[in-house]
């Protein structure tokens, strides 16, 4: 019981160290460079590429796509960006928000402790402003990798636990188990970039050969399609309260997650195979979180690219989903038949005289 209470309480502490490292680093780099992110994302909107590009470099600068989008949302709520405008910068806020998995596949666990005690000295000797923020960024970028090293660490004797990868190869072998699995996990934790933080890890444990991953490339696909689903939920409520277009800028992230998803679901070993053949070779429990980096990675931008063309589709499936009033009530109007209301209100009418 205390081995288990250990792990749980281990696991939990380093995802809210990485979790609290990465809002920290996002918070810090939106205060060093949003104001130009915005102004980047208002001059590179002319065209549907450059929409993409300027939402792919906003989210790789700021760490954040739910920041990306949240700001897609408000200029489209304030009228300063047209609906196929902000679909184009989400579209390339999905590409950018994996550069955080890119990060977390590199191996420095050697120089974790150097960087926070950098970005700490920077943080605290400093007075100008800017240069403070910089400080706790680099502090911040320790303090995510501390996290994920205590994760590592934590889950390490699940790998020779028999209950546990028993129930993992069942979710291996049952794709939509995987992606079941992926969503809640991120509509739990609100954050994907952390859900997928957990997977790099937990894939990199090795099996009883000490070569091969717990878990594989193709069973960890599907749970990296749920993440990509369940982050969808902070743009939905960061839609709640805002105007039509905005509403249907967050429903546009949630299609182009949802169907992207419903596509790869069915191409789950033929990806895999392509994501081992651009990936570095190696043991697979050595390997594996770089292909799980690239294969987030590879979903986003070949989603991006079916989707890229097919804007014009998109505006009219969120406009489907997010009708407009007006037009209801002037459908209504047009109708030859009274409204529901309208009926028993005359029926009423009657029966009085």
């Amino acid at each position: 019981m205390g081995e288990v209470f250990d792990t749980v309480f281990g696991l939990l502490g380093g995802l809210a160290i990485f979790i609290f490292g990465m809002n920290m680093m996002s918070d810090c780099l939106q205060k060093v460079a949003g104001e130009k992110m915005k102004s980047v994302l208002a001059v590179l909107t002319k065209n549907p590429l450059m929409g993409v590009l300027a939402g792919a470099l906003a989210t790789a600068v700021l760490q954040s796509s739910s920041a990306t989008t949240v700001m897609a949302i408000g200029f489209v709520g304030a009228g300063l960006m047209s609906l196929p405008q902000a679909i184009s910068i989400i579209l390339g806020a999905n590409i950018g928000t994996t550069m955080t998995a890119q990060l977390i596949a590199f191996k420095i666990s050697d120089y974790i402790w150097p960087i926070v005690f950098t970005g700490f000295l920077i943080s605290f000797i400093t007075k100008k402003e800017k240069t403070k923020y910089i400080g706790q960024t680099i502090f911040a970028f320790g303090l995510l990798f501390v996290g994920i090293e205590t994760m590592g660490s934590v889950m390490k004797p699940l790998a020779s636990s028999p209950v546990f990868t028993d129930l993992i190869a069942q979710v291996s072998h049952i794709p939509v188990l995987g992606v079941l699995l992926g969503t809640v996990m991120t509509l739990v934790v609100q954050s994907s970039s952390a859900t997928i933080a957990v997977l790099q890890n937990f894939a990199s444990q090795a099996g009883p050969d000490g070569v091969s991953s717990i878990l594989g490339l193709a069973g960890a696909i599907p749970i990296l399609l749920g993440d990509n689903i369940g982050t969808t939920i902070t743009a939905l409520l960061a839609s709640i309260g805002q105007s039509k277009n905005a509403k249907r800028t967050a429903v546009a992230h949630s299609v182009f997650n949802i169907t992207g998803s419903m596509l790869f679901i069915w191409f789950i070993p033929q990806f895999a195979r392509f994501i081992q053949w651009i990936s570095p070779k190696g043991n697979e429990a050595e390997v594996i979180s770089r292909q799980i980096a690239n294969g987030h990675m590879m979903f986003n931008v070949i989603n991006t690219l079916i989707w890229l063309p097919l804007i014009p589709l998109m505006v009219k499936i969120v406009k489907f989903i997010v009708k407009d009033k007006k037009k209801i009530k002037t459908a209504e109007k047009l109708s030859p038949y009274p409204a529901k209301d309208e009926t028993e209100s005359e029926e009423n009418l009657a029966s009085a005289v």
